[in-house]
């Protein structure tokens, strides 16, 4: 009966946690899409090391749900695990604005410990919200069921409002944020999203007489799960007996299972235990579905490395460009990232009623384009975009040697930056949607949550991939003299789009074997069934 009345919509409880994501995320996007700007202009770092501290931030923002999400799903409960998330999210952000208070006070260092105390509370806060949400639907996981369909609907509808509240509250966070933070304090910018993450979590904690629990079943340990998988993985290495498993193997050794039964086994004692150690020709299903996967990912780091450019250095290529509307308006380089979330949001609903019937026409095949293709698509319009803010970039650095810095502030818009934040979003409806998609479907239904974790590593280690190339970068610049710098705080001398040039050559190659083993695996695929 609870089912018959979701179909036509969502609960009280699903739209108040929309709601109270909508709000993480403009606290989120508020704090970081300017983050930049203020490691250089407040604690006046150099553009270089300003961009490394972000990556390796928000690489390890990304990363931490991995390590969260089997301590929720295994531990605690997730209502639990919100709540105690939520409230170290809420002192780190506290933290943050009294530390921009009191900056001239404090050592630049003590700026990290409120920094990570966001992150480590936003990784759990996210996963488990997310997943605290779609138990409000009172689903079971049962695809036989005679309301299957209904189901579905009712799932489809959870999430379509959760992506489009996240990038509500994320295009509130990149446009009002960084306006407020430019033309008024760095404190009143920090304390608006402290107070609004504060007021969230009263407001979730004032439904909970209303959410549905569930209880996680618990068998074994995940830990002792992971460590039989790096044994065995490695005991396969060393014996050199290792080959890529196909999707369809039916090895059924071990599986693991983050969101509901941490780990399924076929052995419950110790003679099991150790009639499946000496198994070690059949590599468990975890790791043969990690390495199925695993070239895939690997060339999508490159994706999320120029993912993290609009929060760094297109940011900083803003400050060097006239920035002013008029005689009074200033337009913060920052806020330009709402222009990814705005081309999300228009061409989202384009996508099915356009593109996938057009793409129809060109593959004659009902789907329209694979799940792969469109990751394909986006990572070659990532690479696009690159090339534009290279183009970009050596028209600024032209004008800046021709006419000086302060002409080039007045001759070069802003806006020149529009057009790669515009194709970057436009990317993301392809790459980031279809990583989802694919990362899901690509595993067991009983590792959906290792599904997630892949995705969601993409951007860690991408992060992370990041700071080290510009670290590379600078160490072989540092080889030429300081006048050779690509990351210099001197207009006249930054030579910025040789990175550009660089990351759309790395970018371009990770293409291409993205392509030739998108095919391979296709055919791989194909084969096996």
């Amino acid at each position: 009966m609870a089912l018959e009345k979701r179909t036509t919509g969502l609960s009280k409880s699903c739209i108040l946690i929309i709601v109270v994501a909508s709000v993480e995320r403009f606290a989120y996007k508020g704090v970081a899409s300017n983050l930049v700007t203020y490691l250089t202009d407040v604690v006046k770092m150099s553009m270089s090391s300003a961009a490394k501290c972000v990556s390796t931030w928000s690489g390890v923002t990304s990363m931490l749900p991995l390590i969260t999400a089997i301590l929720a799903d295994s531990y605690w409960d997730r209502y639990s695990t919100i709540m105690a998330s939520a409230l170290l999210y809420v002192v780190g952000l506290v933290s943050l604005t009294s530390w921009a208070l009191l900056h001239a006070w404090m050592p630049c260092t003590s700026l990290f410990l409120p920094l990570y105390l966001i992150s480590i509370g936003q990784g759990g806060y996210n996963p488990s919200l997310q997943a605290f949400g779609a138990d409000q639907l009172e689903i079971e996981d049962d695809s036989h069921c005679s309301q299957g369909d209904d189901k579905s609907k009712v799932k489809s509808l959870f999430f379509q409002w959760w992506y489009f509240g996240i990038c509500s509250g994320s295009l509130l966070g990149n446009s009002l944020m960084p306006y407020i933070q430019d033309s008024f304090s760095w404190a009143l910018g920090f304390a608006i999203p402290s107070g609004m993450m504060s007021l969230s979590v009263a407001s979730f904690l004032c439904g909970t007489r209303f959410y549905v629990h569930k209880q996680a079943k618990i068998h074994n340990r995940p830990q002792e799960s992971i460590i039989q998988v790096i044994k065995t993985f490695a005991a396969k290495i060393l014996n050199r007996k290792f080959r890529l498993p196909s999707r369809d193997d039916d090895d059924d050794v071990l599986e693991l299972e983050l969101q509901e039964k941490p780990l399924k086994d076929d052995f419950n004692g110790p003679e099991g235990l150790d009639r499946d150690l000496a198994k070690l020709d059949e590599p468990p299903r975890i790791t043969k579905t990690i390495l199925r996967l695993f070239p895939i990912w690997m060339m999508l780091l490159m994706f999320a490395v120029i993912f993290q450019q609009p929060i760094t250095f297109f940011t900083k290529q803003g400050m060097m460009m006239n920035h002013r509307i008029g005689s009074s308006f200033v337009v913060p380089p920052a806020m330009l990232q709402s222009a990814i979330t705005i081309s999300i949001i228009l061409i989202m609903p384009l996508y099915d009623k356009l593109i996938i019937p057009f793409g129809r026409l060109l593959t004659r095949d009902e789907k329209g384009i694979s799940v792969l293709q469109r990751i394909g698509i986006g990572m070659f319009l990532s690479t696009i975009a690159m090339v534009i803010a290279a183009l970009v970039e050596l028209k600024r650095a032209g004008v800046v040697r021709k006419e000086g810095p302060l002409e080039s502030e007045k001759q070069m818009s802003i806006f020149w930056l529009l057009p790669q934040y515009i194709v970057l979003g436009i990317s993301d409806v392809f790459t980031v949607v279809g990583m989802q998609e694919f990362f899901y479907t690509e595993v067991p239904s009983t590792m959906r949550t290792l599904g997630i974790a892949l995705y969601l590593s993409v951007f860690g280690v991408g992060s992370f991939l990041s700071s080290f190339l510009i670290s590379f970068v600078e160490m072989i610049n540092g080889k030429f003299g300081k006048n050779n710098s690509w990351f210099s705080d001197d207009p006249r001398e930054a030579r910025l789009y040789n990175y550009y040039w660089f990351l759309a050559l790395l970018s371009s190659i990770s293409f291409l074997i993205f392509a030739k083993l998108s095919r391979h695996y296709n055919t791989l695929n194909s084969s096996a069934k």
